[in-house]
């Protein structure tokens, strides 16, 4: 992302076009031995992903975001940062706050409690999204090469 390469984003979209952003399994935060010390979602002086507040059917007010938006920026106590971005065009639908009491679910559940944020693209780009994302089979096709190993055997989408 943005010329950094190894820090994996994961998108969960379901049937009805929301998309729920993530760590992927192999970035580097998710490494043993890292410990979070802050998560924020302040992105500039004038911008906290924290205000987004959404109303109605159709989700009016919430902030757009471009696929280089950043979402959140973590800090670990190594002083390492990672800058999570939505990767995605699309509504924010919400934050997850439950990760700035415990930030440990970031590290913990990744695809689950310690999601980033819930996003809804627009409804006419909302298919193009999973046409240009790796699905899990080419994901691993990808580490393989990566990492310069053989891929697993291949397990049907």
């Amino acid at each position: 992302m943005k010329g950094k390469p190894c820090e994996d984003h994961c998108i969960l979209q379901h049937s009805n076009r929301i998309c729920v952003i993530t760590l992927a399994e192999t970035h580097p935060l998710l490494k043993k031995g890292r410990t979070i010390s802050k998560i924020d979602y302040q992105i500039s002086n004038g911008c906290s992903r924290l205000n987004n507040k959404v109303s109605g059917k159709s989700k009016r007010g919430g902030q757009f975001l471009t696929e280089f938006a950043p979402l959140c920026r973590i800090t670990c106590t190594d002083q390492t940062e990672f800058t999570v971005y939505s990767c995605i065009r699309g509504r924010l639908l919400e934050v997850n706050e439950n990760i700035l009491q415990r930030p440990a679910l970031l590290q913990e559940k990744p695809s689950t409690d310690g999601y980033i944020a819930v996003i809804l693209p627009k409804f006419e780009e909302s298919k193009s999204i999973t046409e240009n994302l790796l699905n899990r089979r080419d994901f691993e096709k990808l580490l393989a090469k990566r990492d310069g190993t053989q891929t697993v055997a291949s397990q049907p989408s």
